[in-house]
């Protein structure tokens, strides 16, 4: 197994932890946590995954848990404004609970709906629920992202963050086999100065990034 650069910073990396046969990795420099490319599953294996995900939009569970991104919309956009749910899995409460207020917000995701036009528009926010782990180039993630935001734009994302006062061995947050990029505080203060937002909230899982 090759040592190589981290894929969000570019920092020098080290074996850090291995879980069953796969092997984590830790970058020196924005402290991130990422699963070794070696160990990802295949793109019918991740396919198969997401699907089995219990996602009902319906789901007043479900809404509950997404509403943190949700009621930060609403109290910092606007019906006028223009949004996306970018990873919005089988199906997508942010859509529904935005849509049912009048809110004009559309969703992508790369293996269930893979409209990449929507991709080539730009947005006043753009909320990114459960999906930021799943990226296996983070850096080419947040330069498009940054780059469909409108100015005064926001982005929104809810993901665990890893810290050191998380013991990564009882952590159930790396358990799942498409969990491969683990965030550190510190490498959402690294997006923010490098890929040109303004500040960077954290509140409990939601992490805000502004334009």
């Amino acid at each position: 197994m090759n040592l190589l650069p981290c894929p969000l910073c570019q920092g020098n990396t080290q074996p850090f932890y291995k879980h069953v046969e796969r092997i984590f990795m830790r970058c020196g420099n924005c402290l991130s946590v990422f699963l070794h490319p070696d160990f990802y599953l295949t793109e019918q294996q991740e396919t198969a995954h997401y699907a089995c995900h219990n996602n009902k939009p319906d789901d007043i569970g479900y809404q509950n848990f997404v509403r943190p991104i949700v009621n930060s919309i609403f109290a910092d956009f606007t019906k006028l404004d223009s949004g996306l749910d970018f990873g919005s899995g089988t199906g997508s409460p942010i859509v529904k609970l935005l849509q049912d207020e009048q809110y004009n917000i559309q969703q992508f995701d790369l293996y269930f709906y893979n409209e990449k036009q929507r991709l080539k528009q730009q947005y006043n926010y753009i909320a990114c629920c459960e999906t930021a782990e799943h990226f296996k180039n983070p850096a080419q993630e947040f330069t498009m992202l940054r780059q469909m935001l409108l100015p005064k734009g926001k982005l929104y994302i809810m993901t665990e963050r890893y810290n050191d006062d998380i013991n990564f061995a009882d952590w159930y947050y790396k358990n799942d086999p498409t969990h491969i990029f683990l965030y550190h505080k510190k490498a959402f203060e690294w997006i923010k100065d490098t890929f040109g937002f303004s500040k960077v909230e954290f509140k409990n899982r939601l992490t805000i990034l502004s334009v």
